[in-house]
């Protein structure tokens, strides 16, 4: 039986923001140092924007929303942190404006 949050990644997958859509262009199909990322994963209790699970690192886009949400965002990230995983946050505008910088932070947490 498929869990309430795997549906709700599933619809996340296809409605994708167009910032999560420009990012995901530069992270699939293993274009960062050959390093596999999966797109609106659950992890626990949470759906995560991007994960590379060999190398737990996950990529988190913010939209303005989360300057309002800073401290629920900051206890996922303690969350997730605790579990093993790297937690990689960006806003929108790097996405818009600093794709290749943002590629490249990530590019050097990969290796």
């Amino acid at each position: 039986m498929t869990s309430d949050l795997t549906k709700n990644a599933r619809k996340l997958r296809k409605n994708s923001t167009r910032a999560e859509s420009l990012l995901w262009s530069k992270l699939r199909a293993k274009q960062i140092v050959g390093v596999k990322f999966r797109r609106q994963q659950p992890i626990g209790n949470y759906i995560v924007d991007f994960v590379n699970v060999e190398k737990q690192i996950i990529v988190e886009l913010d939209g303005g929303h989360h300057a309002k949400i800073k401290k629920k965002d900051s206890k996922r990230d303690k969350l997730l942190s605790e579990n093993g995983f790297t937690v990689l946050r960006f806003w929108n505008n790097d996405i818009f404006n600093n794709l290749e910088e943002v590629v490249e932070v990530i590019s050097k947490k990969c290796i």
